[in-house]
């Protein structure tokens, strides 16, 4: 990782944050964007301490918000000459169906658009700098979600599990149709299930997932081991051979039925970019 740079979400904490930690110990340069400011500044100060003199940079951001996702990629694909890795981490569960400022439901846009946005992107950079590679966090949730296109965004019949299983399905139907896209670029895209980790995932979704998350982190592994698939996809030299791949423990996972149905992911892509206009 000597020389590289490493644009990641979701850095402030939890596996996001020990990722980038350990990423910036190999010598890479993090980028990170993060919508907490005191949060960010705390991180940076330790990728210092870890990483000193490298010019390591966080960008203000709410992901959650198209506009800013884009204003901050943009933003980023203009400062750095190049993107080695893009580690998409950001996400949360909500118990509730909470709407944006920009009409979509939260899980939707803050778990799977802003991947989407943010890959697409910065996409000429990771090109530019190939090989590159874009890393995406999805999860075992996604087992026994399907995809309604006339509801994408659970208008009926909310639940946050349906709607963050949902989310995780298309983190993998993205990383599908975004690996078929870049054959040929030099860039690798694969995803993976970092395991039920005891982190600050899911500490602010609210009424009783926010009370049960609490005690079922008392049976939850460590940041450190769930960290260590996405330091493996980011860093590996065989890692970037594989593209379009669903990791868990390091390993190749066949995902769900429906997250393998390449139709599916199409049309997944084919909607997310008619929302992003």
């Amino acid at each position: 990782m000597q020389g590289k740079t490493v644009v990641a979400t979701g850095a402030t904490s939890g596996i996001g944050e020990v990722a980038v930690m350990k990423l910036a110990a190999m010598g890479a340069r993090i980028v990170f964007v993060a919508r907490d400011a005191a949060r960010a500044e705390a991180t940076l100060a330790k990728l210092e301490q870890i990483a000193p003199g490298r010019g390591h940079r966080v960008h203000i951001a709410d992901l959650s918000l198209i506009a800013e996702t884009r204003r901050v990629a943009k933003t980023i694909a203009e400062s750095e000459p190049r993107v080695d890795a893009l580690v998409n981490n950001a996400g949360a569960m909500f118990s509730s169906r909470r709407v944006t400022a920009e009409g979509l439901e939260r899980t939707f846009a803050l778990n799977h658009m802003a991947y989407f946005v943010l890959t697409r992107a910065l996409g000429e950079r990771l090109a530019a700098s190939a090989p590159a590679r874009v890393v995406s966090t999805a999860s075992r949730a996604h087992a026994g979600a399907r995809l309604d296109f006339d509801d994408l965004q659970c208008e009926r019949g909310y639940s946050a599990r349906k709607a963050y299983g949902r989310s995780k399905l298309c983190n993998i139907l993205f990383t599908r149709e975004l690996a078929r896209r870049l054959q040929g670029t030099g860039v690798a895209a694969n995803c993976l299930h970092p395991g039920f980790v005891a982190s600050r995932f899911g500490d602010d979704a609210g009424g009783w997932i926010g009370l049960l998350i609490p005690l079922a982190k008392r049976f939850a592994i460590s940041p450190e081991e769930g960290a260590d698939t996405i330091v493996y996809l980011v860093s590996s030299p065989e890692a970037g051979s594989v593209s379009g791949e669903y990791f868990c423990q390091r390993r190749i996972e066949k995902p769900s039925a429906a997250a393998r149905d390449d139709a599916t992911a199409r049309r997944l892509w084919e909607a997310s970019e008619t929302i992003a206009r």
